[in-house]
């Protein structure tokens, strides 16, 4: 019976076998993580946006669209152009907010 063992370790299909395994789970993983990040999965149908690193110089600003994945990246400089003041934002203190326009009148 020791002959019998002595040919099961040395087989080296089953190695081959172990290997086929390991990749197995290594796939199963990476599918697990495509299907659950928005950006990646082919089967969302939703639009999503993701910001990174909000308020910091590295902001970035990713868009998925459909099939179309856009990415903004935060310059760092202060913003500026022309406009108006368009209404009052409150923060309430249940911690919602309350965005109150302007009506054009008093200007």
């Amino acid at each position: 019976m020791k002959f019998l063992d002595e040919t099961e370790a040395d087989d080296p299909i089953l190695s081959v076998v172990n290997l086929i395994d390991v990749f197995l789970v290594v796939i199963a993983a990476l599918l697990i993580t495509v299907a659950k990040n928005p950006l990646l999965s082919p089967f969302s149908k939703q639009d999503v946006t993701v910001i990174t690193d909000a308020g910091k110089p590295s902001m970035e600003v990713i868009q998925k669209r459909g099939e179309k994945i856009e990415k903004y990246k935060a310059s760092g400089e202060i913003g500026e152009g022309d406009g108006e003041k368009a209404g009052v934002a409150y923060r309430m203190k249940d911690g919602s907010m309350v965005y109150v326009p302007e009506t054009g009148e008093g200007h």
